[in-house]
């Protein structure tokens, strides 16, 4: 990504981003909606990572656009970042309240598939059919199964961590700008 000279260029890069992650999130939607429960693939996979390296762009263009407001910007300019930076919270917390709900359809519906399978093999033990050996491969491939859903629980309780940081450095830097504004303003 090359680095842009003035706050013009700065300014469309950004809206360039942002209309790429509105295609990209808009695809997203339609997936985790009709897709929720269908086992997760590449194009899933790459459709994610593109929308994560999107917001890592944006978020670069608009640390820049910060460090330019910084260095001198007008009001207009100031409010122009900060309508930017409300954009790329709105898409990030976006994307992870899509994906941790995708990641819960999956793990929902493997739950699903573990019980219909736990109780095919219930049926099977009862009625005589399986082997003791039999019996153990199932048992392995359900513990198997499990730690895929820990895995699956794990990233989802990371999204949330992100989210959370997120929402925190927002709240932080409202309780700058409060106290900025507080020390501007006159006391009794």
């Amino acid at each position: 990504m090359e680095v842009p000279s003035s706050w013009d260029a700065l300014r469309k890069q950004a809206r360039k981003i942002e209309a790429q992650l509105d295609e990209l999130m808009h695809s997203y939607r339609k997936f985790v909606s009709a897709k929720g429960t269908a086992k997760f693939d590449t194009a899933e996979n790459d459709l994610e990572s593109g929308i994560d390296r999107l917001l890592k762009q944006l978020q670069q263009v608009n640390s820049q656009m910060q460090a330019w407001v910084s260095s001198g910007g007008s009001e207009m300019v100031s409010h122009t970042l900060t309508r930017h930076q409300e954009i790329f919270q709105d898409l990030t917390q976006e994307f992870y309240r899509l994906r941790s709900s995708f990641r819960a359809k999956q793990e929902h519906a493997s739950l699903l598939e573990d019980f219909r399978e736990f109780d095919r093999t219930r049926v099977d033990l009862e009625d005589g059919v399986g082997s003791a050996e039999n019996a153990l491969l199932k048992e392995h491939a359900a513990v198997s199964r499990s730690t895929g859903q820990m895995d699956t629980v794990i990233s989802q309780a990371q999204a949330t961590l992100g989210t959370l940081v997120l929402q925190r450095s927002t709240f932080g830097g409202i309780n700058s700008k409060l106290s900025n504004i507080g020390s501007r303003l006159p006391s009794k």
